[in-house]
């Protein structure tokens, strides 16, 4: 059973379809030119329909338009970043009800925007311009694109004096071959919530937010810390966000150094320790300084929040990994953080050691929280027979966010 929990219990729907071993794949992202195994999954019937219900399904045609009138690598990266920046800002603004729904699909739908992405990155890795576009500039297409339609390039706060500063980072879905359906409630909190301020008993907050791809290659080639490096210094709370078990919210209190292979986006499976940099230095563990006791306490919404303590880890002189449900016993060797071994350990791992490195442990409150799953409504369970949205997951979405909301509020007073 603790083999099974910690494959399980993280990032989310791994839990629903109770599976006890992850896909054993561990295939390499194609090269270019060919499109990879998440963006072939594009060409299914309920992506394609998502993309239509919300008006994206003309994003990766006008992308390509654009990339065939760069008559330069210059042009062309310009291009990227652009129309990456603008995908962002048009899910954002469609999330908050800003401009045309451009079709009859929840506004609060995340899906739209990872759907129109993998549109994109496709056209990049099938164009061939006349002047030529060596690997390395392909890539660095890719990357440019990557970061703006994530937001990871618009993290900006105002200068006005007493607001404070949040970060709040989000996922793309996943598990996407189990139900080509699925959406995950942190990438649309992090729609919802960017640029908005929050009203709290002791001044306004300003948030920001990005999203990060399911994919641990883009985590071992430093994708996080690029992105918070900058900013943890500049701001005043901060929190990972991973859709996480059935029907509760869990503020994970220790994260550790372990990755345990469960298949990602393109069925990559990776197992052994999270690679950093400095890794002489690197802790087994890290730890939230977010004030768990009350955000547990208080009164957040719908779904039970828990104060999640237990780890997986192999005990100092030991050979064989056990459970240890009040934390990592001296000199262990992590094997599962409480979010478990999966990318929603890792990023909280990875920030708060930045945390941590960057002196920041004593003074900046920050980790990870998992959201509940988010589930279809009864009758619309089977990804075969299933529709791609009904009024029960609209509202498990609208509440899970709302509750993310009011956990940042909660957050913010306590620290004040």
């Amino acid at each position: 059973m603790n083999h099974i929990r910690t494959r399980i219990g993280v990032l989310g729907l791994a839990m629903v379809a109770g599976l006890s071993a992850a896909p054993t794949s561990s295939a390499a992202p194609s090269a270019a030119g060919t499109p990879t195994v998440e963006e072939l999954r594009l060409d299914r019937a309920a992506p394609q329909e998502i993309l239509r219900r919300s008006g994206f399904d003309a994003v990766a045609s006008r992308f390509a338009r654009a990339l065939e009138k760069a008559d330069s690598y210059a042009r062309a990266e310009r291009a990227a970043v652009q129309q990456g920046a603008r995908l962002w800002r048009r899910a954002v603004d469609r999330a908050q009800g800003r401009g045309p729904a451009g079709g009859d699909l929840s506004r609060d739908d995340d899906r739209p925007l990872y759907w129109a992405r993998l549109g994109m990155t496709r056209e990049i890795r099938q164009w061939a311009p006349e002047f030529g576009l060596t690997d390395a500039q392909r890539n660095r297409l890719l990357a440019r694109l990557e970061a703006s339609s994530r937001g990871q390039d618009d993290l900006r706060y105002p200068r006005a004096k007493g607001v404070k500063r949040v970060l709040v980072t989000g996922f793309d879905p996943f598990t996407l071959d189990r139900d080509v359906r699925i959406s995950n409630p942190s990438g649309a909190n992090a729609l919802a919530l960017d640029g908005t301020t929050i009203r709290t008993a002791d001044g306004p907050a300003r948030v920001e937010t990005a999203v990060f791809p399911v994919r641990w290659e883009d985590f071992a080639e430093g994708t996080v810390e690029r992105t918070l490096r900058s900013k943890l210094p500049r701001v005043d709370l901060f929190t990972t966000v991973s859709q996480g078990r059935v029907g509760r919210f869990d503020v994970e209190r220790t994260n550790g150094a372990w990755r345990g292979g469960f298949a990602d986006n393109r069925n990559l499976s990776v197992t052994g320790t999270v690679p950093v940099t400095d890794p002489a230095s690197q802790p087994q563990w890290t730890s939230t300084t977010l004030p768990y006791a009350e955000i547990v306490a208080a009164e957040t919404g719908r779904f039970p929040v828990y104060d999640n303590t237990s780890v997986t880890e192999i005990p100092a002189g030991g050979t064989t990994a056990v459970v240890r449900p009040d934390g990592p016993t001296p000199g262990s060797t992590a094997r599962a953080g409480g979010g478990g071994d999966y990318l929603s350990n890792e990023i909280a791992y990875r920030a708060t050691l930045l945390r941590d490195r960057l002196g920041l442990k004593d003074s900046l409150p920050g980790g990870h929280v998992h959201t509940p799953v988010l589930q279809f409504g009864t009758g619309n369970t089977d990804p075969a027979t299933g529709v791609i949205t009904d009024a029960e997951f609209v509202r498990n979405r609208l509440d899970i966010i709302a509750q993310v909301r009011a956990i940042l509020v909660v957050a913010l007073e306590a620290g004040a």
